[in-house]
Protein backbone atom coordinates (compact mmCIF):
# COMPACT_ATOMS: atom_id res chain seq x y z
CA UNK A 1 0.00 0.00 0.00
CA UNK A 2 2.77 2.62 1.27
CA UNK A 3 4.54 1.90 -2.51
CA UNK A 4 1.57 2.25 -4.21
CA UNK A 5 0.69 6.25 -2.29
CA UNK A 6 4.49 6.72 -3.14
CA UNK A 7 3.99 6.00 -6.91
CA UNK A 8 0.12 8.07 -6.89
CA UNK A 9 2.57 11.08 -5.51
CA UNK A 10 5.78 10.25 -8.13
CA UNK A 11 2.85 10.40 -11.23
CA UNK A 12 0.75 13.88 -9.52
CA UNK A 13 4.45 15.45 -9.36
CA UNK A 14 5.31 14.78 -12.29
CA UNK A 15 1.95 15.75 -14.03
CA UNK A 16 2.35 19.06 -12.06
CA UNK A 17 5.69 19.81 -12.92
CA UNK A 18 5.05 19.70 -16.15
CA UNK A 19 1.98 21.72 -16.45
CA UNK A 20 3.38 24.63 -14.44
CA UNK A 21 6.92 24.45 -15.84
CA UNK A 22 5.23 26.56 -19.41
CA UNK A 23 1.96 27.79 -17.50
CA UNK A 24 0.74 31.39 -18.53
CA UNK A 25 3.44 31.22 -22.02
CA UNK A 26 1.13 31.64 -25.35
CA UNK A 27 3.06 28.42 -26.85
CA UNK A 28 2.88 26.25 -23.89
CA UNK A 29 4.59 22.88 -24.36
CA UNK A 30 5.45 23.70 -27.67
CA UNK A 31 8.55 24.98 -26.00
CA UNK A 32 9.97 21.65 -25.15
CA UNK A 33 10.65 21.67 -28.70
CA UNK A 34 11.37 25.12 -29.93
CA UNK A 35 14.21 25.91 -27.56
CA UNK A 36 16.64 23.37 -28.85
CA UNK A 37 15.98 24.24 -32.27
CA UNK A 38 16.09 27.97 -31.91
CA UNK A 39 19.28 26.80 -29.84
CA UNK A 40 20.37 24.64 -32.71
CA UNK A 41 19.73 26.94 -35.44
CA UNK A 42 21.97 29.45 -33.84
CA UNK A 43 24.67 27.00 -33.41
CA UNK A 44 24.01 25.93 -36.92
CA UNK A 45 24.86 29.11 -38.39
CA UNK A 46 27.91 29.83 -36.43
CA UNK A 47 29.81 26.24 -36.28
CA UNK A 48 28.85 24.84 -39.58
CA UNK A 49 27.77 27.19 -41.97
CA UNK A 50 30.40 29.41 -41.25
CA UNK A 51 33.12 28.11 -39.06
CA UNK A 52 32.44 24.29 -41.36
CA UNK A 53 33.21 22.21 -38.45
CA UNK A 54 32.16 18.92 -39.20
CA UNK A 55 33.33 19.04 -42.64
CA UNK A 56 34.22 15.28 -42.38
CA UNK A 57 31.52 14.06 -40.83
CA UNK A 58 28.20 13.15 -42.80
CA UNK A 59 25.02 14.32 -41.76
CA UNK A 60 27.24 16.93 -38.76
CA UNK A 61 24.16 18.78 -38.63
CA UNK A 62 22.31 15.70 -37.30
CA UNK A 63 24.60 14.85 -34.99
CA UNK A 64 24.93 18.14 -33.68
CA UNK A 65 21.19 18.33 -33.13
CA UNK A 66 21.25 15.44 -31.58
CA UNK A 67 24.57 15.92 -28.92
CA UNK A 68 22.60 19.12 -27.55
CA UNK A 69 19.48 17.01 -27.04
CA UNK A 70 21.10 14.87 -25.25
CA UNK A 71 22.86 17.21 -23.65
CA UNK A 72 20.12 19.67 -22.58
CA UNK A 73 18.42 16.77 -20.96
CA UNK A 74 21.50 16.70 -18.52
CA UNK A 75 21.15 20.37 -18.13
CA UNK A 76 17.90 20.41 -17.49
CA UNK A 77 17.70 17.52 -15.06
CA UNK A 78 20.51 18.31 -12.96
CA UNK A 79 19.69 22.09 -13.00
CA UNK A 80 15.92 21.69 -11.92
CA UNK A 81 16.64 18.70 -9.86
CA UNK A 82 19.44 20.45 -7.69
CA UNK A 83 16.68 22.71 -6.38
CA UNK A 84 14.06 20.81 -6.71
CA UNK A 85 14.25 19.56 -2.30
CA UNK A 86 14.41 23.28 -1.62
CA UNK A 87 11.50 24.63 -3.65
CA UNK A 88 9.07 21.54 -2.37
CA UNK A 89 10.14 22.33 1.62
CA UNK A 90 6.66 23.46 1.83
CA UNK A 91 5.28 19.22 0.72
CA UNK A 92 8.34 17.81 2.77
CA UNK A 93 7.20 19.53 5.89
CA UNK A 94 4.04 18.18 5.61
CA UNK A 95 3.50 14.76 4.01
CA UNK A 96 6.25 11.85 5.17
CA UNK A 97 7.24 10.24 2.17
CA UNK A 98 10.50 9.28 0.51
CA UNK A 99 12.03 12.76 -0.41
CA UNK A 100 13.61 11.27 -3.46
CA UNK A 101 10.65 11.03 -5.22
CA UNK A 102 10.99 14.49 -5.69
CA UNK A 103 14.21 14.41 -8.07
CA UNK A 104 12.92 11.69 -9.58
CA UNK A 105 10.02 13.15 -10.80
CA UNK A 106 11.68 16.12 -12.35
CA UNK A 107 14.23 13.62 -13.68
CA UNK A 108 11.10 11.73 -15.51
CA UNK A 109 9.69 15.34 -16.49
CA UNK A 110 12.59 15.40 -18.32
CA UNK A 111 12.99 12.35 -19.95
CA UNK A 112 9.57 12.98 -21.50
CA UNK A 113 11.59 16.37 -23.13
CA UNK A 114 13.75 14.24 -24.16
CA UNK A 115 11.75 11.43 -26.13
CA UNK A 116 9.96 14.17 -27.65
CA UNK A 117 12.92 15.68 -28.81
CA UNK A 118 14.69 12.43 -30.09
CA UNK A 119 11.48 12.12 -32.43
CA UNK A 120 12.27 15.53 -33.64
CA UNK A 121 15.82 14.59 -34.20
CA UNK A 122 14.74 11.36 -35.86
CA UNK A 123 12.23 13.29 -38.74
CA UNK A 124 15.61 15.47 -38.79
CA UNK A 125 17.78 12.56 -39.66
CA UNK A 126 14.69 11.50 -42.43
CA UNK A 127 15.00 14.29 -43.97
CA UNK A 128 18.71 14.40 -44.65
CA UNK A 129 19.07 10.59 -45.71
CA UNK A 130 20.86 9.54 -42.74
CA UNK A 131 20.87 5.76 -42.94
CA UNK A 132 20.51 4.46 -39.19
CA UNK A 133 22.93 1.86 -38.28
CA UNK A 134 21.63 -1.85 -37.73
CA UNK A 135 22.55 -1.94 -34.37
CA UNK A 136 20.19 1.28 -33.61
CA UNK A 137 18.50 -1.31 -31.02
CA UNK A 138 21.20 -0.46 -28.53
CA UNK A 139 20.29 2.89 -28.10
CA UNK A 140 17.62 2.66 -24.86
CA UNK A 141 20.84 0.91 -23.35
CA UNK A 142 22.69 4.02 -23.91
CA UNK A 143 19.16 6.12 -22.69
CA UNK A 144 19.16 3.95 -19.51
CA UNK A 145 23.02 4.92 -19.50
CA UNK A 146 22.56 8.64 -19.76
CA UNK A 147 19.04 8.77 -17.10
CA UNK A 148 21.52 6.89 -14.57
CA UNK A 149 24.43 8.87 -15.00
CA UNK A 150 22.16 12.24 -14.55
CA UNK A 151 19.75 11.17 -11.60
CA UNK A 152 23.40 10.15 -9.88
CA UNK A 153 25.06 13.55 -9.95
CA UNK A 154 21.63 15.30 -9.32
CA UNK A 155 20.88 13.37 -6.41
CA UNK A 156 24.78 14.72 -4.89
CA UNK A 157 23.39 18.51 -6.27
CA UNK A 158 20.35 18.36 -4.71
CA UNK A 159 21.89 17.10 -1.24
CA UNK A 160 24.61 20.21 -1.34
CA UNK A 161 21.96 22.16 -2.84
CA UNK A 162 20.10 22.21 0.44
CA UNK A 163 23.46 23.30 2.62
CA UNK A 164 25.10 25.47 0.45
CA UNK A 165 22.82 27.30 -2.46
CA UNK A 166 26.48 28.61 -3.57
CA UNK A 167 26.47 25.53 -5.57
CA UNK A 168 24.26 26.93 -7.97
CA UNK A 169 25.94 29.27 -9.99
CA UNK A 170 29.18 26.87 -9.35
CA UNK A 171 27.30 24.62 -11.48
CA UNK A 172 26.23 26.72 -14.52
CA UNK A 173 29.78 27.90 -15.01
CA UNK A 174 30.84 24.16 -14.77
CA UNK A 175 27.71 23.22 -17.41
CA UNK A 176 29.52 26.19 -19.84
CA UNK A 177 32.66 24.41 -19.39
CA UNK A 178 31.42 20.96 -19.69
CA UNK A 179 29.69 21.22 -22.53
CA UNK A 180 32.50 23.02 -24.44
CA UNK A 181 34.83 20.45 -23.48
CA UNK A 182 32.21 17.54 -24.64
CA UNK A 183 32.10 16.76 -28.69
CA UNK A 184 29.04 18.44 -28.99
CA UNK A 185 29.29 21.64 -31.01
CA UNK A 186 32.47 19.86 -32.75
CA UNK A 187 33.43 16.63 -33.71
CA UNK A 188 35.83 14.69 -31.79
CA UNK A 189 37.90 14.13 -34.77
CA UNK A 190 39.28 17.85 -34.20
CA UNK A 191 40.61 17.20 -31.51
CA UNK A 192 42.30 13.75 -32.68
CA UNK A 193 43.72 16.33 -35.52
CA UNK A 194 45.44 18.35 -32.76
CA UNK A 195 46.36 15.67 -29.35
CA UNK A 196 45.20 12.12 -29.35
CA UNK A 197 45.68 11.94 -25.85
CA UNK A 198 43.13 14.62 -24.86
CA UNK A 199 40.86 13.12 -27.04
CA UNK A 200 41.25 10.00 -25.52
CA UNK A 201 40.84 11.58 -22.15
CA UNK A 202 37.88 13.28 -23.24
CA UNK A 203 35.86 10.11 -24.16
CA UNK A 204 36.30 8.59 -20.40
CA UNK A 205 33.50 11.07 -19.77
CA UNK A 206 29.95 9.33 -19.82
CA UNK A 207 28.64 12.61 -21.75
CA UNK A 208 31.18 12.41 -24.52
CA UNK A 209 30.77 8.62 -25.02
CA UNK A 210 26.70 8.55 -24.91
CA UNK A 211 26.79 11.54 -26.93
CA UNK A 212 29.39 9.69 -29.36
CA UNK A 213 27.39 6.25 -29.22
CA UNK A 214 24.56 7.47 -30.31
CA UNK A 215 25.47 9.63 -33.56
CA UNK A 216 27.77 6.15 -34.11
CA UNK A 217 24.27 4.47 -34.37
CA UNK A 218 22.06 7.10 -35.55
CA UNK A 219 23.96 9.60 -37.96
CA UNK A 220 27.03 7.83 -39.51
CA UNK A 221 29.63 5.06 -38.52
CA UNK A 222 32.08 7.56 -39.44
CA UNK A 223 31.62 9.27 -35.82
CA UNK A 224 34.80 7.87 -33.54
CA UNK A 225 33.95 6.54 -30.18
CA UNK A 226 35.62 5.49 -27.14
CA UNK A 227 35.75 1.51 -28.30
CA UNK A 228 37.47 3.17 -31.23
CA UNK A 229 39.74 5.11 -29.54
CA UNK A 230 40.80 3.23 -26.62
CA UNK A 231 42.53 0.09 -26.85
CA UNK A 232 42.75 -1.52 -23.07
CA UNK A 233 39.83 -2.95 -21.94
CA UNK A 234 40.43 -2.08 -18.46
CA UNK A 235 39.89 1.84 -18.97
CA UNK A 236 37.19 1.81 -21.97
CA UNK A 237 34.74 0.16 -19.41
CA UNK A 238 35.20 3.50 -17.20
CA UNK A 239 32.79 5.54 -19.12
CA UNK A 240 30.16 2.73 -19.25
CA UNK A 241 30.55 1.93 -15.37
CA UNK A 242 30.87 4.96 -13.76
CA UNK A 243 27.43 6.45 -14.44
CA UNK A 244 25.67 3.40 -12.50
CA UNK A 245 28.73 3.72 -9.55
CA UNK A 246 27.85 7.61 -9.60
CA UNK A 247 23.99 7.00 -9.00
CA UNK A 248 25.11 4.55 -6.17
CA UNK A 249 26.81 7.00 -4.47
CA UNK A 250 24.64 9.63 -5.60
CA UNK A 251 21.74 7.90 -4.19
CA UNK A 252 23.01 7.13 -0.76
CA UNK A 253 24.73 9.65 -0.22
CA UNK A 254 21.11 11.87 -1.26
CA UNK A 255 19.75 8.81 1.49
CA UNK A 256 21.86 9.42 4.25
CA UNK A 257 21.04 13.27 4.42
CA UNK A 258 17.32 13.20 3.72
CA UNK A 259 16.17 12.76 6.99
CA UNK A 260 17.44 16.46 7.92
CA UNK A 261 16.49 18.02 4.49
CA UNK A 262 12.96 18.96 6.19
CA UNK A 263 14.72 20.46 9.73
CA UNK A 264 17.66 22.60 7.38
CA UNK A 265 15.20 23.80 4.47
Amino acid sequence: MFERKNRILLKELVKTDFKMRYQGSVMGYLWSVLKPLMLFAVMYVVFIYFLRFGADVPHFAVAMLLGMVLWQFFTETTNLGMMSIVQRGDLLRKLSFPTHIVVVAVSINALINLLINLVIVFIFALINGVQISKFAFVTPFLLVELYAFTLGVTFILATIYVRFRDIGPIWEVFMQIGMYMTPIIYPITMVVNVNQTIAKIMMLSPMAQIIQDMRYLLTSPVNLTSWSMINQKWILIIPYALPFVILVVGFKVFNKNSKKFAEII
